[in-house]
């Protein structure tokens, strides 16, 4: 990765006696109180005296009561609740430099020179100028004799590090804000509880959606519901959207769709800058088309709510960095801002992102829309150009040749191998639509590879994948039979069906699955097409990629059934709680679950553990419900350990724990595996299907398919998506654990650790870059 990467070893206690404060600013965002956790606890952690500075700016310049010193119990049982426990509020007093000098009084006299501040730009500018006034403010104060010689020269400089809680995602240089995920799930939930009602009505919905200045909200939403059409401010419709409106909402309803969905940035406008509202859309439609249409504003929805797993484990993560810059911060440090850069912390330069931000504002009111989507980052122009090459009223004419039949003509099939996972779906409707836009025919394989064996293979046209996005499981079918000794009835296959390129969509079957079939080219000539694998499986096991398909949805199962666990805990007192998780050898989803989920501990196979390791937690368990917190939770992955299994750790607690607390047992099953696609899961299905299909065009257009690169696996790899050669992952798989030998997420547990109050080392790689470098071509990752 770009950057300077540096490995940080820091001990508990390393940083006693510095003062250290958090405040929220600005407007609320779910994932707020797991940020604020995360500050405190890391603060404590490394020895700081940490403090809340309740209603933002305003609590800082009032001081008293606002300013409150934290422990660790202050911070228990807030992960799961949305907006923020220590309060936001907008403040007038901090704007003027009397404020700001309060302000500073009341920091100084506790001894607090760390600020972490989570809030939009705004309030990110005025820290900033809080800090380049620190030192006359000071000066000031002293002159006043409202502090002491001896506290000018202690706290002579202010650090700060910022974090960006906002729903709209309006932020350069970070991939997502704090909420943003959040803000996504209300919508998906109620635009997929109006489509039930819709179609039992024949009915046009049109959605208003959060997003004043920014249309991120109602962009991916519209590419996670199969939007009709998307209004928003960064790419504003063409002088004759009225007639292209109505004549998508007449095609659709000729083919037969029931349902049609418009959404609405809040801040939608035309490209002569005048408002486009809910109202005038609704207006449209009804005197053109005369269809019953009906409006939902979901206004505060969007910030309501628990927050999702995303959002909870972001938190955790960037309060963690934003600790860590203020504690490695000399004199000479330039306040940053933490962000999300594919699938790590990274700290930017806070000004520079700020400069960003406002220099999209500016674009849009010079009407520069293209230098808008530009500004607004590489993933967001890839969600419009994705969302446009989806709703495209009809091919092209270059796709057609003289007498009108499709010029390419080429022929790709679409399968399933594995387990089934959420997005699956939305991928096959993806590369489906696309194929057919393009004048190819494609060819959906059923039931994978028993499928193909028995050419359970059938033509797919436009409205066979309609309503398919919001769907969990596999339409397709799925099993997890490989191609084994059956490879000649699947050679046989391709050659009847002129299949030219296959797209395999699975978990790590379907990796071994599409080895398989490269391996054997040599045997079967008709193995020689374009193959690309795209990873979609709960486990998260396959190697070439941090992602899978369906990972997100399962995690923010887990996470909301441990929410109930916890919430059917509340009439009891003192008890502990035991869950299995699936993923077979791959601890992920029990890691990132019990970061998401605030538990005590989660045992997986890639981290060995002994019964030291087990008495010793469950002494924690014990000094914790003695100090006053009345739950715990353990989470363990389903193949941790063959000894240790879910029971004997629930008897082993049960025994030890008696006269203090009870626990109980819960093996979630398959639970994991459904449920609704969330939006993250969609929209990756979307665009990876989308992508597989251009490369697999372009591998044909290459020619012969016999080398490496023909075989390859779509991932996402820190920044970006990455095709690399079935081949060369080979060295980087543990087939007997069915795991990469190499697996980001581990960094992460020293964090759970040290969040759960064990002793730990917290290690991970340190980054600061430059908002270049911090371009990314990925879509949120966690």
């Amino acid at each position: 990765m770009d950057g300077s990467s540096t490995q940080r070893f820091i001990e508990r206690g390393s940083h006693k006696g510095k003062g250290l404060a958090v405040f929220t600013s600005g407007g609320d965002s779910q994932g707020m109180n797991a940020a604020v956790r995360s500050v405190v606890r890391m603060g404590i952690y490394l020895g700081c005296k940490v403090y809340f500075i309740r209603e933002g700016y305003q609590g800082m310049v009032d001081g008293g009561d606002n300013i409150e010193e934290a422990n660790w119990s202050s911070v228990s049982s807030i992960i799961h609740k949305g907006g923020t426990i220590i309060g936001s509020a907008r403040c007038m007093d901090f704007i003027k430099r009397e404020g700001r000098l309060s302000a500073a009084y009341n920091l100084v006299t506790r001894g607090i020179t760390n600020l972490v501040v989570i809030g939009g730009d705004g309030s990110l500018t005025g820290a900033n100028l809080f800090r380049q006034e620190w030192s006359s403010l000071l000066d000031e104060l002293l002159q006043n004799n409202r502090i002491t010689k001896d506290q000018r020269e202690k706290y002579k400089f202010l650090h700060i590090a910022g974090m960006v809680g906002s729903i709209d995602n309006d932020f350069c240089g970070t991939d997502m804000t704090i909420g943003t995920d959040s803000a996504l799930h209300r919508i998906i939930e109620a635009i997929d509880a109006i489509v039930s009602t819709a179609y039992s009505h024949q009915r046009t919905f049109i959605m208003e959606v959060m997003g004043r200045h920014c249309g991120y909200l109602a962009l991916v939403a519209a590419l996670a519901s199969e939007a009709d059409q998307v209004f928003i401010p960064e790419d504003p419709v063409p002088n004759n959207w009225v007639e292209k409106l109505c004549k998508r909402l007449q095609q659709e309803r000729k083919s037969g769709q029931r349902l049609n969905i418009i959404i609405v940035a809040e801040g939608a406008i035309d490209r002569e800058g005048k408002p486009i509202t809910a109202e005038l859309v609704k207006k449209v439609v009804v005197e053109n088309l005369q269809q019953d249409t009906r409006i939902t504003v979901l206004g505060h929805v969007q910030r309501g709510g628990s927050p999702s797993a995303f959002d909870r484990i972001l938190g955790c993560r960037m309060g963690a960095e934003a600790v860590m810059a203020l504690m490695e911060a000399t004199p000479e440090t330039e306040p940053c801002v933490v962000t999300l850069d594919g699938n790590q912390a990274v700290r930017l330069p806070l000004m520079e992102c700020v400069r960003r931000t406002k220099a999209v504002a500016q674009a849009m009111a010079d009407k520069n829309w293209d230098l808008a989507v530009q500004l607004r980052g590489r993933s967001f122009a890839r969600n419009l150009e994705t969302y446009k090459m989806l709703t495209r009223l009809k091919p092209p004419k270059e796709a057609f040749d003289a007498s009108g039949k499709p010029a390419e003509g080429l022929t790709l099939a679409v399968m399933h191998v594995g387990a089934p996972a959420c997005g699956m779906n939305a991928a096959v409707r993806s590369f489906v639509r696309n194929c057919i836009y393009r004048g190819d025919t494609v060819l959906g394989i059923h039931d994978g590879m028993e499928g193909f064996i028995s050419g359970n293979i059938v033509k797919m046209e436009w409205s066979d994948v309609t309503g398919w996005v919001a769907q969990g499981g596999a339409f397709l079918g799925t099993k997890r039979t490989l191609p084994g000794d059956k490879k000649g009835e699947i050679a046989a296959r391709i050659k009847q069906f002129n299949i030219q390129g296959l797209l395999i969509i699975g978990g790590f079957e379907a990796y071994q699955a599409g080895l398989e079939l490269y391996e054997s080219r040599a045997q079967f000539p008709e193995f020689c097409i374009p193959l690309v694998v795209v990873p979609a499986t709960i486990s998260n096991n396959v190697p070439g990629t941090d992602f899978s398909l369906g990972t997100d949805t399962a995690l923010n199962e887990i996470t909301e059934i441990c929410d109930r666990i916890r919430q059917s805990a509340q009439g009891t007192k003192r008890r502990v709680f035991v869950v299995e998780t699936m993923g077979g050898y791959c601890g992920y989803l029990a890691t990132l679950a019990g970061l998401a989920g605030g538990a005590d501990a989660a045992y997986i196979y890639e981290e060995k553990f002994s019964i030291k390791d087990l008495q010793q937690d469950v002494y924690h368990m014990a000094s914790k419900m003695t100090g006053g917190i009345q739950r715990g939770l353990i989470l363990r992955n389903e193949k941790a350990n063959e000894n240790y299994n879910t029971d004997f750790i629930y008897r082993l607690y049960s025994e030890e724990g008696k006269g203090l607390f009870t626990a109980r047992m819960n093996v979630l099953g398959h639970m994991q595996q459904g449920g609704s696609p969330t939006p993250f899961d969609r929209n990756m299905g979307t665009k990876t299907a989308a992508k597989c299909l251009h490369w697999l065009v372009e591998s044909i257009r290459k020619g012969s398919a016999n080398g490496p690169d023909s075989a390859c696996l779509l991932g996402v790899v820190k920044r970006q998506y990455k095709f690399t050669p079935l081949e060369d992952l080979k060295a980087q798989t543990n087939f007997a654990q069915r795991i990469p030998k190499q697996q980001w997420w581990m960094k992460l547990r020293p964090l759970l650790r040290i969040l759960a109050k064990h002793d730990s080392t917290y290690e991970e790689e340190g980054m600061y870059m430059t908002v270049e470098q911090g371009e990314i071509d990925s879509e949120h990752v966690i």
